[in-house]
Parts: structure tokens; sequence; C-alpha cells
């Protein structure tokens, strides 16, 4: 029996977490390469709508070769309809913990998947999850850390701040940076076999 070759699959995005996740499901990808678009929130847009927009745009962002599948994804996280951007520095990782402390807020991770075809589909994995009561202490050292820094709502799950988290309930992947079984799902409709 003959294997049938799977289209090239292109990674639009630089972040080493979602290619570490695709090789966890047995995906290397081809190549990788960074979107260059605007991810600024529309007014009163909703989280669930921004963070599926934002993996579209990313896979439309990034130009592919015939025969070529792209993919993307976008990890937002947001409390209420406030929607927190990636931390540029220790002091918006403070601040984000101190208004995540002890709360419920949830992460909304989209992929975004163009097949060999043209064809664009998305998918949204929803999570939830709580930090602990933090003590200003534990703030301050875990913005010292840097792992915040350019994470969105400046935390990363997948590192020190799993000690600080009391709850979480769905897509753990999603909420590090890409929903497997929502990726793995479009990439089985694409002809990439898993």
């Amino acid at each position: 029996m003959t294997e049938v070759a799977q289209p090239p699959l292109v990674l639009a995005s630089s972040s080493p977490r979602r290619r570490d996740l695709l090789a966890q499901i047995g995906i290397l990808p081809a190549r990788t390469q960074s979107p260059d678009i605007d991810e600024t929130p529309r007014p009163a847009e909703p989280p669930r709508v921004y963070a599926e927009r934002m993996a579209r745009e990313k896979a439309l962002a990034v130009p592919r070769e015939a025969g070529e599948c792209l993919l993307a994804g976008d990890t937002t996280v947001a409390a209420g309809r406030r929607i927190f951007p990636p931390a540029a520095s220790e002091e918006d990782v403070a601040r984000f913990l101190e208004l995540l402390s002890g709360r419920r807020h949830r992460v909304f991770a989209a992929v975004a998947l163009i097949d060999a075809e043209g064809v664009l589909r998305a998918r949204v994995a929803e999570s939830v999850v709580r930090f602990k009561r933090l003590h200003p202490d534990e703030i301050a050292a875990y913005a010292a850390s840097g792992e915040g820094i350019g994470k969105a709502a400046g935390y990363a799950i997948q590192g020190r701040a799993a000690g600080l988290i009391a709850f979480m309930s769905g897509s753990y992947s999603g909420v590090v940076g890409l929903p497997l079984f929502e990726t793995r799902a479009l990439l089985e409709t694409a002809g990439l076999h898993v």
C-alpha cells in the first residue's frame, strides 16, 4: 500500500509554543512565517469574535504557494468583554495579574486553516481559567521572572503560572497557544493525516 503525499503545511506564526504543540500531534510545518497584521480590537467587538477574526486575518496575511496548506492561530484572554493584550513589560504583567487575581477569565484559542484548494475554515476553543487570590509578593515575583512578557494577559500556563492557577476547564493546549483537538480536525479536513 502506497502512502499518499500530504500537502505541505505553512505555520503562520513565530511562536515556538505553536510549533511545539503541532509536533505533539506529529505535524512538522514545511516552513513558518510571521503574519504582519493590525491586532487592535474593533469597538465593542466580543472576545470570541475578535479571536476568530485574528486567526483568519493572520492566515490570509501570509502568502502561500499552490498546493500548500496554511495554519494560523490566536489566543485571546478576556475578563468579561475586556480583551487583554500581550504584556509588554513587567508592569503590564503585574497590572494584569492584579486584575485577574481570584477571578475567572476566559481564553479563546482560535485556529484558521487555508487548505490546498484555498478554502479557509476556522474554529474556536473556549476555556475558563481562575487564578488563586494572589498576594502582592506573588504578583511581584512572577512579574520579575519575565515569563509573562509577550504573553496574552501576561502569563504562561505551561510555566511558573501553573502554580498560581486554582481552576482550569477547557482546552489546556488552547490556553498554551493552539487548541490541538480543533487543529487536528481542521488538518484532517484538509487532507493532512495526523
